[in-house]
């Protein structure tokens, strides 16, 4: 999948999640953290984004508080059309 374009993603029902992550540091628990990530996904299961929060949990040191994401479908089936013809202006 790492290997199709952003048009060719949007095409096959992909839009764009964003999640904003709010951890703890490590060295100071009481300290509030945050980071981006954003990434081609499928709703509403959204598998790439909990394959993220998975490897957050098993590999970084700051332990997650919340995360908040929206996510938002950049074409659905019926805006796309292909359009065969030129129109040429003087």
């Amino acid at each position: 999948m790492t290997d199709m374009s952003e048009t060719e993603l949007m095409l096959r029902g992909y839009g764009l999640t964003t999640a904003q992550l709010y951890y703890r540091m490590p060295d100071y628990r009481h300290v509030l953290n945050t980071f981006v990530w954003q990434e081609y996904d499928l709703a509403p299961d959204h598998p790439k984004l909990f394959e993220f929060i998975e490897f957050w949990q098993d590999s970084i040191d700051g332990p997650l508080h919340s995360v908040q994401y929206t996510h938002r479908k950049m074409l659905s089936s019926g805006e796309w059309q292909q359009v065969v013809g030129e129109f040429t202006l003087h």
